[in-house]
């Protein structure tokens, strides 16, 4: 296999993984911006309070953004089966 045909492969594995990723990273800042936010105006310092808004912003993304995540995950594995042999020569 060559240099190039393995950097390229990999830099589409990693492009791949932040596609998937960039949706429930996005929902955890926002919602962690927010929960900062009112912590700091309430003056609340709670360190659980965080974790419960997150965790339902994230199942709520998943809902939401969980059949385009599969799509792009499935059409990369398939994409890497149906161009095997170009890999293995």
């Amino acid at each position: 296999m060559e240099q190039g045909v393995v950097i390229q492969l990999a830099q589409r594995a990693i492009l791949t993984v932040i596609y998937v990723a960039a949706p429930m990273l996005g929902l955890s800042l926002i919602v962690g911006l927010a929960v900062s936010i009112f912590q700091a105006t309430t003056q609340i310092q709670e360190q659980t309070l965080t974790f419960i808004p997150k965790i339902l912003a994230i199942l709520g993304g998943i809902v939401i953004f969980g059949s385009w995540m599969l799509k792009v995950l499935i059409d990369f594995t398939r994409d890497i089966y149906l161009n095997i042999n170009q890999f293995i020569r």
